[in-house]
């Protein structure tokens, strides 16, 4: 990070994934901020960064947006990158919070502050299911919290907090978590990981370029749906090492034994471990942090040979939602084994997480057999 002082303010610049970032951050839009969070002291940060000259740092934020084709998720780290510059997080946090509901307000988006128990909640309209975060309504309308994992078991009731009513013409379009384009990472931010397993007594390896960035992104990232879980994609170089490689290893195999060839990589070329036992919580990892990491449960390896499935085959799949267990099924031309039925069509089991048994397509592990499931997500190729 560079920064310089000018009559007009302040330069800064900061390396932000696939390029850097430059703005001019105006002397009118920086000035002291109580430490303590209320109503009157959001009031009056309003009505003194409102009328400075902030509208050159919007233009920056909204140019760079546009030539990144940011995600609003990831624009939003942008937003707090920003915010970082200009205030801190660790010398004042209630004027980094101010900061960052400011911008995201003038990009745009109907975010929202409530302050009360001295903690000051930053919320934005969301219309998404998201599971593992609090919301709540207003005029009908959901709104989550952006910086819930800021204050985890220091959180109280939605009612502790007042929610502070000001009006930001601009501050009208809701925010989605949807990732559906990863940043293209600078090559020379990514380092080689190697993989291996076992297919048909024979060892195959792969040398995958991973990016450490990645989990930066997903740091704070909540539980999605399905649907935007499971098309979360990979980043450029990452599937630059994997993808070709894997469609070389299948180009003399059959499509069932194709899909049972990324089936058993997605199985065996990784370490289990339960998200409760390593993170205390459930947490699920897109495609490219369960390449990255060491451990993974049942729902990133779903969400991985989902996607190389559709990648490399692009056949139909639903995701099958057992009570403790998440696990896939593929339509081929003809079922194989025992096939589940949706919706008319016969869908054949592919199982990506170790089991007690080696199951092949269409087996089912023995402990699942009977209990129920719901499809939590049917994928059709030509509609998402």
């Amino acid at each position: 990070m560079t920064n310089a002082i000018s009559s007009k303010g302040q330069q800064y610049a900061f390396d932000f994934y696939e390029g850097t970032f430059n703005f001019n951050v105006d002397s009118t839009i920086v000035f002291p901020i109580p430490q303590t969070a209320t109503a009157s002291a959001v009031s009056n940060f309003y009505h003194q960064v409102s009328s400075g000259r902030y509208a050159s740092l919007i233009s920056s934020l909204e140019t760079y947006q546009k030539k990144f084709n940011l995600n609003d998720w990831i624009y939003y780290q942008l937003i707090r990158k920003t915010a970082e510059q200009i205030s801190p997080k660790a010398n004042n946090y209630f004027g980094y919070t101010l900061y960052k509901w400011f911008l995201l307000s003038k990009c745009g988006y109907d975010a929202r502050l409530a302050v009360g128990n001295d903690q000051v909640i930053f919320y934005v309209r969301n219309e998404e299911d998201i599971s593992d975060i609090p919301f709540f309504m207003i005029d009908g309308q959901k709104f989550t919290y952006l910086n819930y994992h800021d204050y985890g078991k220091l959180f109280k009731q939605a009612d502790a907090y007042k929610p502070i009513k000001i009006s930001i013409p601009e501050a009208k379009n809701p925010f989605s978590y949807k990732v559906t384009r990863m940043p293209d990472f600078k090559p020379e931010s990514y380092e080689e990981k190697d993989i291996e397993f076992s297919y048909r007594q024979k060892i195959h390896h792969f040398k995958l370029k991973v990016n450490q960035d990645v989990q930066t992104i997903f740091k704070n990232y909540p539980v999605v749906d399905f649907e935007s879980y499971f098309n979360i994609p990979l980043s450029r170089e990452t599937y630059s090492s994997l993808i070709p490689t894997l469609k070389e290893n299948l180009k003399n195999m059959d499509q069932k034994k194709g899909v049972d060839y990324l089936m058993r990589f997605t199985r065996y070329g990784f370490l289990y471990e339960d998200d409760n036992e390593n993170y205390g919580k459930e947490k699920r990892f897109s495609p490219e942090q369960t390449l990255l990491s060491t451990y993974s449960d049942c729902d990133d390896r779903a969400a991985l040979f989902f996607y190389l499935v559709k990648e490399i085959y692009n056949l139909p799949m639903i995701a099958l939602l057992y009570p403790k267990h998440l696990t896939i099924a593929v339509q081929f031309d003809k079922p194989v084994g025992e096939a589940v039925t949706y919706k008319g069509k016969k869908y054949s089991y592919c199982e990506p997480t170790p089991q007690a048994q080696n199951l092949k397509i269409g087996q089912i592990a023995t402990n699942l057999k009977n209990l129920k499931y719901e499809v939590v997500y049917a994928y059709e190729p030509g509609n998402k």
